[in-house]
């Protein structure tokens, strides 16, 4: 079990412009060229071997490959990754995303389901959301994304798993570089790099800016961000770095249209969400220190800690007309109108020891959050705040410790086992309040056919709190807290590639999983406020699903010439058990198969061209299933 050696994990960090300058003074391109290869070769062979001793489904994706083909938002990187299911309602950076059937009804800022991690820190907040914003996905050298239990490894306590965005560093990518792209509907994007290396000092930045007007009216997006890394080689054992982020990104939100409305015009925009001027408008600055302490030639232990701040103003519902005596405020036909301007702050940290034992390679970690939430909740009158409804005030703190165990029994055979405890709370400032554990363990096996060829196997329990939304829209609406989804899933698959001198070379990574939900939180419509969701738990749901990346590589004339043909496939099935009201009945919103691929034709100066393909399954709107959203074909 040799090659599944891990090394110790090299991350990003950030320091200041002024601290970057003096770095990059004087540094030697041709050195940092050669330390960059050997440095970013050593962090994805140790990505892959975390990869190898998973028994389920991770993907890795190489920012290399993202720049050979368009990539404006989260939507196009994961366009790749099987089991996932993210989509941009008109191409900005407001995305729905679920994995394994995660996050299924939410409502337009609800994200939850998946936690992010970057560089190995969390970046959601502690009580488990991502309202607010999702990673860059150009500001990533690497990503791991864990489905489901896969993401134990990370400690992650969600139906989806997790994705680790890692940063790129001086050492790990080209230090100076520029990229550009830009598209119809006013779609322009670009970014610059400068950084380098002076001995044991390395810092890089990227300033970045996106603007996008939009196929939908009222659609349009602005974004700018800054990324900056800096890191300290302390001694030949001992790496400090330190990050931050700073994000101003405005968006305008067009809406959902009905059916009805799209049939007429698919481009166009809600009534009110013009006169209502619906937005999301963040400002998030983002800081961070981690060190990685190879202890030995066997064992590190990484921890760090972070501290981030947003700003949100988001109309989400507006009102409209008059009071018929003119006395009172805005009324109109919705019963519903909402403006929220808050400020949120979470802090973050984290312990990881990876260490190799004889036979054993180990992991064992803790993270920690904590998210205020802060501000109020208004009337939105024409994008403006207007009657104040009621006092923000949320609190949630979380802490997940995890133990895995990669037990390498023989030269086939490796025992996979641990567990994560997670202790979290909820506090709503309003006399909700609550706390929530679960032990979570989980057992796998994986054989190994060949060098590079494996079969997997695991069992796994499933565990995730409701947000502080969910219980804010709780639907009894009594103070009584929802309770924690919690489940069940088996997985077995098959990963593997063929030798890479080969004339042919082929990759493939197989998935099938079952799992029974008990719990899941899902949304209704409110009685006295059609439109409005209100959270409930369903007694219980089946997540099902079939999960294959198929890749290959045929040598046309003497390797300078070569033919790549790329498939993603997911075939999914959620749906309702036996419920008193809608029996088996499918979940919304994931359709029922997707499949995604490319044929492409490559040429060894880097000339590449082919077709891109999409051939998606139906998918229902509602839970009744009688809201069906077609199937469609793109080329």
């Amino acid at each position: 079990m040799n090659r599944f050696k891990t090394s110790a994990r090299l991350t990003a960090a950030v320091t200041a412009a002024l601290t970057l300058a003096s770095v990059a003074q004087g540094a030697s391109t041709a050195n940092e060229l050669e330390e960059v290869v050997v440095t970013a070769q050593r962090v994805k062979e140790s990505l892959q071997a975390e990869q190898a001793l998973t028994p389920g489904g991770v993907t890795l994706i190489d920012s290399d490959d993202l720049t050979r083909r368009s990539v404006t938002n989260m939507t196009d990187m994961m366009r790749y990754v099987p089991g996932l299911w993210v989509e941009s309602g008109w191409g900005s950076d407001e995305l729905f995303f679920s994995s394994r059937g995660s996050n299924l009804d939410a409502t337009d800022y609800d994200k939850n389901g998946i936690k992010m991690f970057q560089d190995g820190l969390p970046v959601t907040t502690a009580d488990g959301n991502n309202h607010n914003r999702v990673l860059d996905p150009l500001s990533a050298r690497y990503a791991v994304i864990a489905r489901g239990a896969n993401a134990l490894t990370y400690g992650a306590s969600t139906l989806g798993g997790a994705f680790d965005f890692i940063s790129p560093t001086a050492r790990t990518t080209d230090p100076f570089s520029v990229y550009a792209t830009g598209g119809s509907f006013g779609l322009l994007s670009g970014r610059a790099t400068a950084g380098g290396v002076v001995n044991d000092v390395d810092g890089l930045i990227t300033v970045e800016a996106k603007t996008y007007d939009g196929y939908r009216d009222h659609s349009k997006q602005d974004r700018k961000g800054v990324y900056a890394n800096a890191g300290w080689q302390i001694s030949d054992s001992l790496v400090v770095r330190v990050y931050g982020t700073y994000l101003d990104n405005n968006e305008e939100l067009p809406r959902g249209l009905s059916r009805a409305l799209f049939d007429a015009d698919p481009d166009q925009v809600v009534a009110s969400a013009i006169t209502g001027d619906n937005r999301k408008d963040v400002q998030t600055t983002r800081f961070a220190v981690k060190s990685t302490w190879n202890i030995d030639a066997n064992s590190s232990l990484e921890f760090g800690a972070s501290y981030e701040d947003q700003s949100l103003y988001h109309p989400i519902v507006d009102i409209r007309g008059p009071d018929p005596d003119g006395s009172g405020p805005l009324l109109g036909p919705q019963f519903f109108s909402l403006l929220i301007d808050t400020d949120h702050q979470t802090v973050g940290g984290m312990v990881r020891y990876k260490g190799e034992i004889g036979a054993h390679n180990l992991v064992v970690g803790l993270n920690y959050g904590d998210t205020k939430v802060e501000g109020g909740n208004y009337q939105n009158l024409f994008g403006q705040p207007g009657f104040f409804m009621f006092a923000t005030n949320d609190r949630a703190k979380n802490i997940e410790a995890y133990a895995v165990d990669r037990w390498a029994l023989n030269d086939a055979w490796t025992l996979v086992y641990g567990a994560q405890f997670v202790d979290t709370s909820r506090d709503l400032g309003g006399g909700v309040n609550g706390d929530y554990s679960s032990f979570n363990p989980r057992l796998g096996v994986i054989y190994s056919l060949s060098e590079t060829n494996e079969v997997f196997a695991s069992l796994s329990k499933l565990y995730e709190p409701p947000t502080t939304f969910e219980l804010v829209d709780d639907t009894t609406g009594t103070g009584t807290l929802l309770d924690p989804m919690q489940g069940i899933v088996g997985e077995i698959g098959v990963r593997g590639r063929s030798a890479q001198d080969n004339e042919i070379r082929w990759h493939w990574d197989v998935s099938l999983y079952y799992a029974k939900i008990d719990d899941e939180i899902l949304s209704i419509d409110s009685p006295s406020a059609p439109g409005t969701s209100l959270s409930k738990n369903v007694d219980s749901t089946i997540h099902a699903g079939i999960e294959a990346l198929i890749g290959a590589s045929f040598d046309v004339s003497g390797d300078a010439h070569r033919l790549e043909p790329l498939l993603s496939l997911t075939i999914n099935k959620f749906s309702f058990d036996n419920d008193a009201n809608y029996g088996d009945n499918d979940l919304p919103a994931a359709p029922s198969y997707a499949a995604r691929g490319e044929l492409m034709y490559r040429h060894a100066s880097g000339v590449y061209v082919g077709p891109m393909f999409d051939f998606v399954g139906k998918r229902y709107a509602d839970f009744s299933n009688t809201y069906e959203v077609d199937s469609y074909e793109l080329l």
